[in-house]
């Protein structure tokens, strides 16, 4: 799904307000990582003033402010959400700065699963101004089951899993296909979920599809895409989460990965939101192949880790003792690069049938 935009770069005010952080306001924080020279300012009271690199390790000289009418002296063109509440309900207190953002002809850039489009106020307001209201999270109308239709594409197709939500599966996805193009491979990020669909421009995120529809949606997606050599693929959730695991089931069936990787936060040993223990890498690895083997050939090829706030030591202690723990390649793709996730799927590619 191709998301038609204006070619003109956005100017971004991501709206926080109050959950400023590298988990509590995903959204935001990848944006700013992926999209620094669109972010004008963050709107967040609570933080305003504080230095983003303190909170979040990237976002140098993109102010924070309190206010909307702040923001606006940044010429911005769009207010995006900028966290993923609970149940992605819009807080109510939210309402007002949205209306003023669409009565300044903002573009509102909304990852929530509540539809701003479907809002009769929202709605109205933005027809009169002339704004456009992006609903990111809306699936297509016409999505189908999955057919099993790609398993024999001649490409490469890499699924980032892991063992919760909020791990690093989209930014690995991310820094995998970035760095295979800078090598020389023609690869694609794919976008599944709201923000990765915001950094890439097209996506569908699978959360919102009907469970039926989920494994065709992710097919779709890499169909539109048959003649990359590599697809790396967005993972969502995780296969053993209760809340989760039928979208990533969909996701991981509809993708039909050759190669897995394998995303965690070291520390980690309780899923978000849930009294239940994190598996063993071990566990981890044997249930995503064993769940893929009947339908097709595919295997964990590396470990990608999150090790967000711990030393370059620590971090570089980390990746070592879990290199040694599961006999695979592993990396912290943001700290270390992700050359040892290129070498370990170097095996797999295969030969591009494009006239050089």
């Amino acid at each position: 799904m191709r998301i038609e935009r204006n070619m003109e770069p956005r100017r971004m005010v991501i709206l926080t307000e109050g959950s400023l952080g590298t988990f509590s306001s995903k959204t935001a924080a990848s944006l700013i990582r992926y999209k620094p020279d669109e972010t004008v300012a963050v709107l967040d009271s609570v933080h305003a003033g504080r230095n983003l690199e303190d909170l979040l390790e990237v976002g140098r000289g993109i102010p924070v402010v309190s206010t909307l009418k702040e923001a606006l002296a940044f010429r911005p063109t769009s207010l995006v959400i900028g966290i993923a509440t609970p149940g992605g309900i819009l807080p109510a207190a939210w309402r007002a700065v949205i209306h003023e953002a669409i009565e300044h002809g903002l573009e509102v850039v909304n990852g929530l699963h509540t539809f701003f489009g479907e809002d009769e106020e929202f709605a109205r307001h933005a027809e009169r101004k002339g704004v456009r209201l992006w609903d990111v999270r809306k699936p297509p109308d016409d999505l189908d089951v999955g057919r099993h239709a790609v398993h024999g594409l001649p490409n490469l197709r890499v699924l980032t899993v892991g063992a919760d939500s909020s791990i690093g599966k989209k930014i690995a996805a991310i820094e995998i296909s970035r760095a295979a193009r800078e090598t020389g491979w023609d690869a694609e990020f794919v976008a599944t979920g709201q923000t990765g669909i915001m950094i890439a421009g097209s996506g569908i995120a699978v959360d919102t599809v009907a469970a039926d529809y989920i494994s065709g949606a992710v097919e779709r997606l890499v169909l539109e895409r048959k003649d990359r050599e590599l697809l790396v693929i967005e993972g969502q959730g995780t296969v053993l989460h209760p809340s989760y695991s039928g979208v990533s089931l969909g996701l991981l069936h509809g993708a039909a990965p050759q190669a897995l990787v394998l995303c965690h936060q070291p520390g980690r040993d309780v899923m978000r939101n849930l009294p239940v223990a994190v598996p063993s890498y071990e566990e981890m690895i044997h249930v995503h192949e064993t769940i893929a083997r009947p339908l097709f050939p595919c295997r964990v090829a590396a470990v990608s880790l999150n090790c967000f706030g711990m030393s370059m030591d620590d971090a570089r202690r980390e990746v070592d003792r879990v290199a040694q723990e599961t006999g695979l390649p592993a990396t912290d793709c943001v700290k270390f690069g992700c050359d040892p996730i290129l070498e370990a799927l170097e095996p797999l590619k295969v030969p591009s049938t494009k006239p050089t």
